[in-house]
């Protein structure tokens, strides 16, 4: 079941991040920032070459630090060290920002694809997940659009809230996905299977008859990535809580 904290306190996607005020995404600063403002955390997770999560969104180093390539080529040692663009810190681990985070707010973490087709090529990074967060004291939750890796997740921390990310998966912004793969994901065909207990969709397609008949059988909905109040207020018509960027969403009293 997924804690109830989830539906309250907006969830601030790859953390409270605002690189004008030295806070990259997924960055310590803008985990900071956001148990701060009592926020609800949202954030992503990679594998590092040598099997540990790591906190960061990309599967290539480029757009978010002066590094090139992928990430999964190098060890937690070096991610630490390379610095985030826009801020003073290296790459944090997941483990690190268990500690950090320590129960305060609630954490939901999606874990990346790693098997690039949402196919079963998964394991090692769900491990490591669920390694770093055994018997860890707060409201968290994993996710993904890989159903594969939920179902993993199930099997590795069965005691941890699960649910996927969900899409309508337009070719346009899935261009490596076939379309039958594509097709198959819009529908949701996996949320029983696996074991979730919420899914996390996007927001401009709420209205999607399924999206309504998962709530309606009982799934908490949430919706990504919301970036406007009026968005948000549209959002909130179907979606139990939001995850937002670029603006300070409310928290309700």
């Amino acid at each position: 079941m997924l804690d109830p904290a989830f539906l309250r306190a907006p969830l601030a996607h790859r953390a409270l991040h605002d690189v004008t005020r030295g806070r990259p995404e997924n960055s310590r600063a803008a985990i900071r920032a956001a148990i701060a403002a009592g926020y609800g955390i949202e954030i992503d997770l990679q594998l590092s070459a040598d099997g540990q999560a790591m906190v960061f969104h990309d599967y290539s180093l480029d757009r978010l630090t002066g590094a090139r390539g992928a990430l999964r080529t190098r060890s937690a040692a070096e991610l630490s060290g390379i610095a985030l663009r826009h801020g003073d810190e290296g790459i944090p681990g997941f483990r690190e920002v268990l500690g950090l985070v320590a129960g305060q707010v609630p954490l939901l973490v999606e874990l990346k694809d790693q098997d690039g087709a949402m196919g079963a090529d998964v394991g090692p990074l769900e491990r490591a997940a669920a390694d770093a967060a055994r018997d860890y004291p707060g409201a968290l939750a994993f996710m993904s659009f890989n159903p594969h890796s939920v179902a993993c997740m199930g099997e590795l921390a069965p005691g941890t809230a699960r649910g996927l990310v969900s899409d309508h998966f337009a070719a346009d912004d899935w261009p490596l996905l076939p379309e039958t793969t594509r097709r198959r994901l819009r529908a949701i065909p996996d949320y029983d299977r696996v074991g979730a207990c919420f899914i996390s969709h996007n927001a401009t397609d709420l209205q999607s008859p399924r999206v309504g008949a998962l709530k309606a059988a009982g799934a908490a909905v949430l919706c990504w990535t919301v970036r406007t109040p009026k968005e948000e207020a549209v959002a909130r018509r179907i979606a139990d809580n939001v995850t937002f960027e670029g603006y300070r969403a409310e928290i309700a009293a």
